[in-house]
């Protein structure tokens, strides 16, 4: 079975390949095809691969290539995670918005919305494709803005295309972890809303609810990542655990201000840290395995860490290191290429789950998996208050993609001004304005 990685030079690719490397069953992955367009980033992830593989017996094999029809020829699976624009571009997102006064998170409001609008016409491009070399391949996409881009593919491919992101099934296993649930895979998570933007409403085992027994304890409330971070009066309050992302939305003048104050900006960071690697792995006789384990250790610990400055949270927990997203992608292709039958948390269209959105809209739920896809979940309506967010974001969604479709700068001025993060009709102006002269890739709004 063949696996197309796109973005194939990014830094987390090794995660990807490793878990991998821990599949010793029927149907599984026998090539893996990574693609970049940056030849460098390549032959150094392929070495970190190399050493990965060292010693494992079947080990996938790894081509690599800078030609994207080549890589989509024959795949039975796509993995999109790329990045449009780089690093460089992330920066730029965050520096443009705080200058405005407003948030330049890579998914959340201003940032979210310009990472989109470059990163749009990419991927319909992508899903163009493989509808044309690759229409039996099931598209899995973590390239963000994850549900928006997932929408923009799935106007080409259907339900074949399929995202995912590792967030809530941190935070169910984070909540699994504080009530004692021996077994979290035995756990029914009831989550529901836009990828970066849900909440756990519910924790089922054995059919027995165990969420309100969390709300009700303060000190168990408080004793994780979300406790901490939103604090546990307004856990109880909302009577629901949110992403993490909400935070930027339930404190937004806090974690702007803490961004503002930073010495770097998560995406100047990354680009400095990751650049180190890069240029390490110039070097003949750099251990690359090694160097890349050190360098994402960093990575992870400083996840979201203007955020827990803002309320105070400390430092992450080890357990919360291990990132995850490697383990759904790799779930959700055995899932369907095996037709081993599981539920996870994913982005689909919406058939009919959420009631105040329309068929086709990309929601993050709970699926049903199987052979001929993921199948959302029925789920009880969103209280008042989520609705209004799901529904606001929602709708700057389709104004992206009608932006990004018409190349129509006041329908992108539109889309930046209906964000409940951007308070101003003439600051979404300057938004663009700003963006389109600091990304090439933008300059198609006219």
């Amino acid at each position: 079975m063949k696996l197309t990685i796109l973005g194939g030079g990014g830094f987390r690719v090794p995660l990807v390949y490793g878990a991998l490397l821990g599949d010793r069953a029927e149907g599984r992955v026998t090539d893996v095809v990574l693609h970049d367009l940056d030849a460098g980033r390549l032959s150094a992830v392929a070495r970190v691969l190399t050493e990965q593989a060292a010693g494992v017996p079947g080990a996938p094999a790894v081509t690599a290539t800078t030609d994207l029809d080549e890589a989509l020829r024959g795949a039975d699976f796509v993995f999109s995670a790329i990045r449009v624009g780089g690093l460089e571009g992330r920066a730029a997102d965050e520096r443009v918005a705080l200058d405005q006064g407003v948030l330049g998170q890579e998914t959340v409001g201003a940032g979210g919305i310009a990472y989109g609008l470059r990163t749009v016409p990419v991927a319909v491009d992508i899903a163009r494709r493989v509808a044309r070399l690759a229409p039996d391949a099931w598209v899995i996409n973590f390239t963000n803005p994850a549900g928006l881009v997932t929408e923009a593919m799935s106007r080409h491919l259907g339900n074949r295309v399929i995202g995912i992101c590792d967030s809530p099934v941190g935070l169910g296993r984070r909540i699994a972890r504080v009530l004692g649930v021996a077994n979290p895979r035995e756990a029914w998570i009831d989550y529901v809303g836009l990828n970066h933007l849900g909440w756990v409403r519910g924790l089922r085992v054995a059919g027995r609810d165990e969420l309100p027994r969390l709300l009700a304890d303060p000190d168990l409330l408080g004793s994780f990542e979300e406790g901490k971070l939103f604090g546990t009066e307004w856990l109880r309050s909302l009577g629901a655990i949110p992403n993490e992302y909400l935070h930027y939305y339930y404190f937004n003048r806090e974690a702007v201000r803490a961004y503002q104050d930073a010495e770097k900006t998560r995406g100047a960071f990354l680009r400095d840290q990751q650049a180190g690697f890069y240029e390490a792995m110039k070097r003949p006789d750099a251990e690359a395995l090694k160097t890349w384990d050190s360098t994402r250790a960093e990575r992870e610990a400083t996840y979201m860490s203007e955020n827990r400055d803002a309320a105070g949270a400390g430092e992450r927990d080890a357990d919360d290191l291990s990132g995850g997203y490697e383990k759904v992608a790799l779930a959700l292709m055995r899932a369907i290429a095996r037709d081993e039958r599981t539920t996870l948390i994913l982005n689909v269209r919406n058939q009919g789950t959420l009631s105040v959105l329309d068929t086709d809209a990309v929601i993050e739920v709970p699926c049903l998996v199987d052979a001929n896809g993921a199948h959302p979940v029925a789920v009880d309506p969103l209280p008042d208050h989520a609705t209004g967010l799901v529904c606001a974001v929602k709708a700057v969604e389709r104004e992206v993609l009608a932006a990004a479709e018409s190349g129509s700068r006041t329908t992108a001025v539109k889309a930046f001004a209906l964000h409940p993060l951007v308070d101003s009709v003439n600051v979404a102006r300057r938004l663009v304005e700003g963006y389109t002269a600091a990304h090439p890739g933008l300059a198609y709004l006219k």
